[in-house]
């Protein structure tokens, strides 16, 4: 059949051949291309390829549809809109099929002039969503591009890295630190990838019990366990054809770990309680803030999932390791927090810029966003001063400038004196101590023991685990 000028292409599905006929008739005057079937499951391998324009399928097909075949065909219609055919005392099913997914329905055989018209209204609003959807995803991107703008050397490096990591099929493993921006990253090279128009799935593996994980990876079948009263689709489903992105990979289960191995490697998985395998498209970004390799030493991580992960591997730098891009994000994220909070956009002063670039920020971007969201929303003054800053962040340089530099001491002693301001000006925090210091936290460790250095916290941190 010869392809319309417009080029749209509507699938067909009506049991009866008279109707199937008609329709198509009215359609290619249209004109449109028609392809027609005489239910669902002949046109199954035909909505997979996702080259139709709408879906027109007869409530009927050949027996009456339920709400499950019409969330079905649905979801095998993709973003194409579906327009039902019903009988007149039928009505009301099709106005329950609406709610089902169902965009519009018509009473068979149509009006030839009304299922042209409706059809044409349909195609326009699915027009209209795609370039709203368009927009909202150009101003994602560079929402993501002004944050991940790179000044410093390191920055530099990692952007040059994923980029041309970003058109492969690659998995990606993601390193660094908690709040360094690991998901902005998978972010970056989902929307520098060929499959930037499609889905971004992201699942954090640590805030969730172990026993929901694989359901929400998986999806689970009607009846699968306990509280299962609906079929429920997957992350890995939700992202066909696009990127799905697993934070916190070191959190999952060695059950889970097997067969997301298996995804990886066979590209097809079965829902919980389910029989069928579900063949996929996915290009799996994994991130993690622990030590993969001693989990795989210790046993607790797969050795064989590990190295299929890591095929690239990218490490974003700790805020401390990029100071030159301080003062960019912050200037981001005051537009964007005071557009978020709906208060006026505050200055700041040369010195604070100075004290907030000088600090070593043990909670890396998170940290910087969170403080500055804090300073906009309850400061009063139109410029945030460094009398502003939490002693913390103002005194970060000042601990190092205090120290005295007199004739006749020695480095033991001064580095020994350092410690010890750091340490009571930190209320006794090993990690934000040697954050401060610039060392390790068992570096400090063994040097606080070398000098004898006996300070304990002042006070029990409540421990967080921190998304990225």
């Amino acid at each position: 059949m010869a392809v319309a000028p417009d080029g749209r292409r509507i699938i067909v599905i009506e049991g009866d051949p008279r109707i199937r006929r008609e329709v198509a008739a009215i359609l290619e005057r249209g004109p449109y291309t028609v392809v027609g079937f005489a239910d669902a499951r002949e046109a199954a391998s035909t909505l997979r390829l996702r080259e139709h324009d709408a879906v027109i399928a007869s409530l009927e097909w050949p027996a009456p549809a339920n709400a499950a075949a019409i969330r079905s065909l649905k979801r095998q219609a993709g973003r194409s809109p579906v327009m039902l055919l019903t009988s007149a005392n039928r009505i009301d099913a099709a106005i329950r099929a609406l709610r089902h997914g169902a965009d519009d329905y018509m009473i068979r055989p149509p009006d030839p002039v009304e299922l042209k018209t409706r059809l044409r209204r349909i195609l326009d609003r699915r027009e209209l969503n795609s370039k709203l959807a368009f927009f909202q995803d150009e101003l994602a991107r560079r929402a993501v591009s002004k944050k991940i703008e790179a000044h410093s050397p390191a920055m530099k490096t990692l952007v040059n890295r994923f980029l041309r990591v970003a058109p492969s099929r690659s998995t990606v493993l993601i390193t660094g630190e908690s709040g360094v921006g690991k998901e902005l990253v998978a972010r970056s090279i989902h929307f520098n990838s060929p499959r930037r128009d499609r889905s971004f799935v992201a699942l954090n593996c640590a805030a969730m019990p172990v026993s929901l994980i694989e359901s929400e990876l998986f999806g689970h079948e009607k009846g699968s366990f306990t509280g299962a009263h609906t079929r429920v689709r997957g992350k890995f489903e939700i992202a066909h054809r696009g990127t799905l992105f697993l934070d916190e990979i070191g959190e999952m289960d060695p059950g889970t770990q097997a067969k997301l191995l298996r995804v990886l490697d066979h590209n097809e998985f079965m829902r919980v309680g389910g029989h069928q395998s579900i063949r996929v498209d996915v290009r799996l970004i994994a991130a993690t803030n622990a030590d993969l390799e001693r989990m795989v030493d210790q046993g607790s991580f797969r050795q064989d999932l590990y190295y299929r992960l890591k095929v690239v591997r990218l490490r974003v730098p700790a805020l401390r390791e990029r100071r030159p891009d301080i003062p960019y994000l912050i200037d981001v994220f005051l537009d964007e927090l005071a557009g978020s909070n709906a208060v006026q956009r505050k200055s700041i002063s040369a010195e604070a810029m100075t004290a907030l670039t000088d600090h070593a920020w043990p909670g890396n971007v998170r940290e910087l966003k969170n403080l500055l969201e804090s300073l906009l929303v309850t400061i009063e003054s139109d410029e945030i001063g460094v009398e502003d800053l939490p002693r913390s962040v103002r005194g970060s340089r000042a601990e190092v400038d205090a120290t005295e530099l007199t004739a006749g001491t020695t480095l033991e002693q001064m580095e020994r004196a350092l410690i010890r301001r750091t340490l009571e000006h930190t209320g006794g925090n090993r990690t934000h101590s040697a954050a401060l210091l610039g060392i390790g936290v068992r570096t400090l460790q063994r040097k606080m023991q070398a000098y004898d250095i006996r300070i304990k916290p002042t006070r029990r941190r409540r421990r967080k685990r921190d998304a990225t």
